[in-house]
């Protein structure tokens, strides 16, 4: 779908479809009210009728609309107005959306983006907007023999205005609204991959392809590279593995060198089996969305270099898989990290606080101001925090609320959970440094106590997205979380330096 956006009268527009709101229990927006006006009371008359009350989700979709020069006139229910909030806007977008695809419209205008919401300026809203539109028209059939059912008429979505004033602003958001989509896009088409296509090496060789498109610096360790850096924490999770593994930097300079750079960190386990302690077999298959946390960082560092950010951003990305085999770590095991520490494996299905250990390590390198792992973790954030929001722990209070802030605007919900020295007590060893499990109780802290042990020296924060990187049942695929709080995060950094 193309995307405009443009300032006008609903009443004046021509096309295929107008849409506009309608609040709870029947009353027009101001877009929806022009519109009522040039037909002569039509539109009031359909809601006195009982066949829409402005209810949250609903629509209908009206033809040849006395006076109007579209096509359509679509009603959008909005719920109660004073109730409007980001989820009910972004519902409320996505039923016009759906409503859309279900017609022959090639083209539509909405005025939504006028539509008050608590908090939300037009900027946020035009974002939202284009971010819902792309959703709806996700499809990841690269699979198939054939695809299934008949593709979306609609091709350009205008979004319009009734404020000259927003426009510029609008325009902007437009821009961002579409880089993050595209971003997201990249990171569930990663997700979505069979694990026999999405392995290390291509995971390396799309890091590569970023870098080509957007002329940034790719570099991808080799294991002979690793074990020359000491990495045999990373190692020891892909000893069962044929596939050979990969250490991946993504370097994006939209600044002068000497400003310190972001580092985000992408746990990239491409499958994981569980190793020795063997996961059980029940939906083993969704373990190829264990690399989520690799394909949000490619699916940033893309939206932000679509979007050419005055700020310097490395993506890092261990990955390997983690299977059982002859040669394959056993629980017990005791392993060096890069950073000297001895880890006493005490389960191999906690790998992935394993192979981001010598990422975090590895990060050093290029004097960070501030890094942030993410990572499909653990399966105690699922139990905690469900399947709404990603799980948030920091070295650094202030880091922690831009975080928050971030994932406010970019509605794609985190929260922070402690990372007390009280919870170091259950990784103790007695055969090495420190263990990597300790123990049922608080499973989310303990790990990212874990990773706290090689962070000390700089400002870090881990994204738990164990319960948000992807969904299960009928509507399983990967949601391209959490590339929308990461880029809103870069985008407020980069505002800050342009003040």
């Amino acid at each position: 779908m193309k995307f405009s956006i443009k300032n006008g009268n609903p009443e004046k527009q021509r096309g295929a479809c107008v849409a506009v709101g309608v609040f709870a229990p029947g009353k027009l927006t101001e877009a929806a009210e022009a519109m009522d006006k040039i037909a002569g009371g039509y539109i009031g008359s359909i809601l006195r009728s009982g066949d829409m009350k402005g209810k949250a989700g609903s629509t209908l979709v009206l033809h040849n609309v006395p006076g109007t020069l579209c096509e359509r006139v679509l009603l959008v229910g909005l719920g109660k107005e004073q109730e409007i909030n980001d989820k009910a806007y972004r519902d409320a977008v996505l039923a016009a959306f759906k409503a859309l695809h279900e017609t022959g419209a090639t083209d539509a205008t909405l005025f939504l983006t006028d539509v008050p919401v608590k908090e939300r300026d037009a900027a946020w809203k035009v974002s939202q907007a284009v971010i819902v539109a792309m959703e709806s028209i996700y499809r990841f059939d690269r699979l198939k023999s054939k695809t299934e059912g008949a593709k979306p008429h609609l091709r350009k979505v205008t979004l319009g205005t009734t404020s000259r004033a927003e426009l510029a602003v609008s325009e902007e958001s437009l821009r961002q609204g579409l880089a993050i989509a595209d971003g997201m896009n990249l990171a569930k088409n990663l997700g979505n991959l069979a694990p026999n296509f999405c392995t290390p090496t291509y995971l390396a060789e799309q890091a590569v392809s970023i870098a080509r498109t957007y002329k940034l610096k790719a570099t991808v360790l080799e294991q002979k590279d690793m074990e020359k850096l000491g990495m045999g924490s990373l190692l020891a999770v892909a000893r069962g593995s044929r596939q050979p593994a990969k250490l991946i930097a993504l370097e994006y300079w939209g600044q002068a060198k000497k400003e310190k750079p972001v580092v985000l960190v992408g746990k990239g386990i491409t499958f994981d089996t569980g190793g020795i302690s063997l996961k059980p077999a029940a939906e083993m298959d969704e373990m190829k969305y264990d690399m989520c946390g690799a394909a949000s960082v490619l699916g940033t560092i893309s939206a932000i270099a679509q979007m050419r950010l005055p700020l310097n951003v490395i993506g890092i990305i261990p990955t390997t898989e983690n299977m059982p085999g002859g040669n394959a770590t056993k629980p017990g095991d005791v392993v060096t990290s890069m950073s000297g520490q001895t880890i006493e494996i005490l389960n191999t299905d906690a790998e992935g606080r394993l192979i981001l250990c010598d990422a975090l390590t590895y990060a050093e390198r290029y004097e960070p101001d501030t890094v942030i792992d993410i990572a499909t973790l653990t399966g105690a954030c699922v139990i905690a925090l469900g399947h709404v929001a990603s799980g948030l722990l920091s070295n650094d209070d202030k880091l922690a609320e831009e975080l928050l802030r971030a994932s406010g605007r970019a509605a794609d919900p985190a929260w922070r959970l402690p990372l007390w020295d009280d919870y170091q007590e259950q990784l103790k060893s007695n055969f090495a440094d420190i263990a990597n499990i300790g123990g049922r109780a608080g499973g989310t802290i303990t790990a990212a106590c874990f990773l706290s042990r090689f962070t000390r020296k700089y400002r870090w924060a881990h994204l738990d997205i164990a319960g948000t990187a992807w969904k299960s049942g009928k509507e399983k695929g990967a949601t391209g979380r959490p590339v929308p709080l990461l880029t809103q995060f870069l985008i407020g950094r980069a505002a800050k330096k342009g003040r």
